[in-house]
C-alpha cells in the first residue's frame, strides 16, 4: 500500500530514556584501602521533544515511523565519576501542529511559533552516588539512589495549516486556480470535483505584505457532518485571519446560484464552528464567461447588502485578481497589527503542583479484620521509593527517614494505625508495601547508624590511633597497680 504524501493527523508514542543508577564504591588506595565514598551519580535519560521547522508542510514521517524512544543516562562510576546524559530526541513538526494525549485528550501545546517546542516526554533523573549521599552524620553511604525511569505516553500530533487567508467554496469553484494565479504554487485542476485532496498553500505578495492562502478541499453541503472531504480539512482553516468565499458563477448544475452556494458554506462553517469572527470577502468566479459575468452583476448587489466586500475574478484571464490580492492584503496587515506575533516558547510538560497543599496524602483501606491497608500518594513519597534499592538495608533504612522527615509516621499514627497494619506507597495497580512498624529501627539502623557504612567506623591516621593505644595501656597498668595496693592494706601515694 502506498504512503501518501501529505498527512495532517498522526499518532505517536514517545518514550523518554532512563536515569542511570547512581554507584556505591568507597576510594582505595596503597596504605589507604578504605578512603571513603566515591561513588558518582548517574546520569539523566535523554528526553523526547518536538521542534517547530518552517520547511516542513506534512506530518508523514510519523505515520511512517510512530515510535521514538530516547536514550538512557549511563550509571555513575567509582572515582567521583558521573554517567553520561543520555541525548534528547528531537522531532521536527510544522507549524501548527497540535499536540494532544491520546488517552485524555488533554491539549498538551499549540505549536504556533517559529521556533516553538515541546518536551512531550521528560527523561528520568540519575540517582546520587554514595558520594553525594554522603553528609556530616552520615559520612560512609553503603548505598546509592536508583536512577528514575522516563516518562512514557502516546499523543496525537494535528495539524492545521498556518495561513492568512482561507479559500472556502463548492468543489470546481475555482480555489486551485486561484491560487495558482495570484502565487507560485502549482495545485492540482481539472473540471471534475475533488480534484484536491489536500490543502494546498500558496504565499502571495502585494505591494508590501507577504501573505499565505489555502483552500479547503471537497467543501460540500453536509460536509461538518462527514460528506465528502471537506470535513478532514476544514480544521485548516481554523488559524486563518480572513476567510474568502470562491463561488462558481459559470455552474450548469441544477439549484445552485451564487447566494445559494453562500449560504450552503456559510452553514458548515457555522457548524464546524470557531471561525465566527474572521472576516469574510467574496470572489465571484468565472466572468469570463458571457453568462458568469452577467450573473455576477445580478447578485453584487444583494451581496454588498450583507456587508461583504465582492470582487468579481477570472482566474483564466486575470480579470480582478489585482484588486483581490490588494484588498486582501489590507485585510492581513489590519489583522496582524491587531494581533500581537507569538513568542518564540518552550515547553516542557511537568506533574501539576499542589498549590498549597500537603505534599502527600493518605486514605485507609479494606475492613480492618486483618489490619488496614494505608494507601500513600504523593509525588515525593512516590518518587523515593522508584529511587530506593529495597535488597540493601541501608538504603531501606535512608528510606525510612526520608519518610520520618516528611512526617508520614505521624501522620499514620494520628489517623490510628498499628503497628502490623500495612502501608502501600505508590500509584497504580503494584505500590509497595511496607508493615507499619513506628518507632522501631529498621534497615540500615541494625547494621550501623542508618546510612554509614560499618567498614569504615574507626579508620584514622596512624599516629592517633597509637596514641590511644598507648592511654589504654597505661590506664589498665596503674588500674593494676591500685587493685594490688588495695588488698594489701597499703596506702596510696597520691603524689605517685
Amino acid at each position: 500500500m502506498a504512503i501518501p504524501s501529505f498527512v495532517d493527523r498522526a499518532t505517536l508514542t514517545v518514550s523518554a530514556g532512563n536515569g542511570g543508577h547512581g554507584c556505591a564504591s568507597v576510594h582505595r588506595e596503597k596504605f589507604k584501602p578504605l578512603g571513603g565514598p566515591d561513588g558518582g551519580n548517574g546520569g539523566n535519560g535523554g528526553s523526547v521533544i518536538l521542534r517547530v521547522d518552517p520547511n516542513l508542510t506534512t506530518l508523514v514521517e510519523y505515520h511512517r515511523q510512530s515510535q521514538r524512544h530516547a536514550q538512557n543516562g549511563q550509571p555513575g562510576r567509582g572515582d567521583h565519576s558521573n554517567g553520561a546524559n543520555g541525548d534528547d530526541i528531537i522531532l521536527a513538526v510544522p507549524v501548527g501542529t497540535l499536540v494532544s494525549d491520546r488517552d485524555t485528550g488533554e491539549v498538551l501545546a499549540d505549536l504556533v511559533g517559529p521556533e516553538a517546542e515541546v518536551t512531550v516526554a521528560a527523561g528520568g533523573r540519575g540517582g546520587l552516588g554514595n558520594a553525594a549521599l554522603s553528609s556530616a552524620s552520615r559520612k560512609a553511604p553503603g548505598f546509592a539512589l536508583l536512577g528514575e525511569e522516563g516518562s512514557a505516553r502516546t499523543i496525537t500530533l494535528e495539524l492545521k495549516v498556518l495561513a492568512d487567508i482561507g479559500l472556502v467554496g463548492f468543489p470546481s469553484a475555482g480555489k486551485s486556480s486561484l491560487i495558482a494565479a495570484i502565487s507560485r504554487a502549482r495545485p492540482k485542476i481539472a473540471d471534475y470535483p475533488f480534484t484536491t485532496l489536500v490543502p494546498n498553500l500558496g504565499v502571495v505578495v502585494a505591494g508590501s505584505t507577504t501573505y499565505t492562502v489555502a483552500d479547503v478541499p471537497g467543501l460540500i453541503e453536509g460536509a461538518s457532518e462527514g460528506r465528502g472531504l471537506g470535513h478532514d480539512f476544514l480544521r485548516h482553516i481554523e488559524r486563518c485571519q480572513a476567510i474568502v468565499h470562491v463561488i462558481d458563477c459559470a455552474t450548469y448544475e441544477p439549484g445552485r446560484d451564487p447566494l445559494t452556494d453562500l449560504d450552503v458554506i456559510e452553514g458548515e462553517l457555522a457548524a464546524h464552528g470557531g471561525l465566527e469572527d474572521r472576516p469574510r470577502m467574496v470572489a465571484l468566479n468565472k466572468v469570463d464567461v458571457p453568462d458568469g459575468a452577467e450573473l455576477a452583476e445580478l447578485v453584487r448587489g444583494d451581496l454588498e447588502a450583507r456587508g461583504l466586500p465582492v470582487f468579481a475574478v477570472s482566474t483564466k484571464d486575470g480579470t480582478g485578481l489585482q484588486a483581490l490580492t490588494f484588498a486582501m492584503a489590507e485585510l492581513v496587515a489590519a489583522r496582524r497589527a491587531a494581533t500581537p506575533k507569538p513568542a518564540p516558547k518552550r515547553i516542557v510538560l511537568t506533574p501539576k503542583p499542589m498549590a498549597g497543599g500537603p505534599e502527600f496524602t493518605i486514605k485507609r483501606q479494606g475492613d480492618g479484620e486483618g489490619g488496614w491497608v494505608w494507601r500513600v500518594k504523593g509525588e515525593k513519597p512516590e518518587r523515593w521509593v522508584r529511587q530506593t534499592d529495597f535488597g540493601n538495608g541501608e538504603a531501606v533504612g535512608y528510606l525510612a527517614d526520608r519518610f520520618a522527615r516528611l512526617g508520614i509516621e505521624q501522620e499514620l499514627l494520628a489517623l490510628g494505625a498499628l503497628a502490623g497494619d500495612a502501608v502501600a506507597i505508590g500509584a497504580g495497580e503494584h505500590p509497595v508495601v511496607f508493615d507499619f512498624a513506628p518507632q522501631v529501627d529498621v534497615g540500615a539502623e541494625i547494621l550501623s547508624r542508618r546510612g554509614e557504612d560499618q567498614r569504615l567506623i574507626g579508620q584514622r591516621p596512624a599516629a592517633k590511633r597509637r596514641r590511644e593505644l598507648d592511654a589504654e595501656y597505661h590506664a589498665a597498668k596503674e588500674a593494676e597497680r591500685l587493685t594490688r595496693v588495695a588488698e594489701h592494706g597499703l596506702e596510696v601515694d597520691q603524689g605517685e
